[in-house]
């Protein structure tokens, strides 16, 4: 493993780690949207998660073009989370942000999410909404995030983030156990801890397409959401509310019967279940025909 020697300049505001692993196609682009940012006190640390294709050459060409380019090269893939991590321990800045090698920030994103840190100076997590996008820049609808408040029913955080870098330090980053959902998690847990501030402006551009992680992994993906989800339910959290996420959880599974989910929701209130027998047959139907479609 190795980093680019610091210099003696005094920290920057704002550390932005992008984690890459092969990610050549769109990576060039990804760089640049972040170096042309309207906020301009900023570091950017390119973690070479062992890439084996160009996007070695694409870092060190935006490295020798601007100073603010950092590159920590890991010898071993290690994965999303992990690889967050390296970058994180890295990081010289007291505002801390990630983004995806196939993802763009808007021009204005840093400007914008610094400022509303500024603003609420209580807050230590700031999130706004985002563009999403097909592999062919394709415009698909807008997201919107938040609000906090509802964040056990569903990652509604989003991928436009600024989060102070105490929430770093206190989470102890992200769970590499977790690679798939570590964002999620780390949400959940910062939740209990620190307060958000929702921006409702599009800030991000998330491409959506065949290769992302989502696709790849989603039937992993949708049993770590539920681990995660039951790990951070409140024991205080009322009953009904409980039964109306073990089976939200339930039916967001597209190849596997949670049955298991669907009995814990029945036995914390059996209200939601009853009232939701319909959905749950299409549900039951929709399963069946995945698993037969192999």
């Amino acid at each position: 493993m190795g980093t680019e020697a610091l210099d003696s300049t005094p920290p920057p505001r704002v550390s932005m780690v992008m984690p890459v692993h092969n990610g050549a196609r769109w990576l060039a682009d990804a760089i640049e949207s972040v170096l042309t940012q309207e906020f301009t006190d900023f570091e950017l640390i390119l973690v070479d998660d062992a890439s084996r294709d160009a996007s070695p050459a694409i870092m060190a060409d935006a490295a020798t073009r601007d100073a603010r380019v950092r590159i920590l090269r890991l010898d071993t893939n290690v994965g999303l989370p992990a690889a967050l991590n390296h970058g994180f321990a890295a990081a010289r800045g007291s505002l801390h942000s990630w983004t995806s090698d196939d993802n763009l920030l808007r021009p204005q994103m840093l400007a914008r999410l610094v400022a509303t840190l500024d603003a609420h100076p209580h807050a230590d997590i700031v999130h706004a909404d985002f563009m999403l996008i097909d592999d062919a820049g394709r415009e698909l609808g807008r997201s919107r995030v938040g609000p906090v408040e509802r964040l056990l029913y569903g990652n509604n955080i989003g991928a436009c983030f600024l989060y102070r870098a105490r929430v770093t330090e206190a989470l102890g980053g992200y769970d590499p156990a977790l690679f798939g959902v570590e964002d999620y998690d780390f949400w959940l847990r910062a939740a209990q801890r620190f307060a958000f501030v929702t921006l409702h402006e599009d800030l991000y551009v998330y491409r959506k397409h065949g290769g992302s992680l989502t696709s790849r992994r989603s039937d992993q993906i949708q049993a770590l959401t539920a681990e995660i989800v039951e790990r951070a339910l409140p024991g205080t959290l009322p009953a009904r509310s409980r039964s109306e996420i073990l089976l939200g959880l339930a039916l967001r599974s597209q190849r596997r019967w949670r049955f298991d989910l669907v009995g814990r929701a029945l036995r914390a209130h059996p209200a939601p279940v009853i009232a939701r027998l319909p959905a749950l047959a299409r549900w039951s139907l929709v399963v069946a025909r995945n698993r037969l479609l192999g």
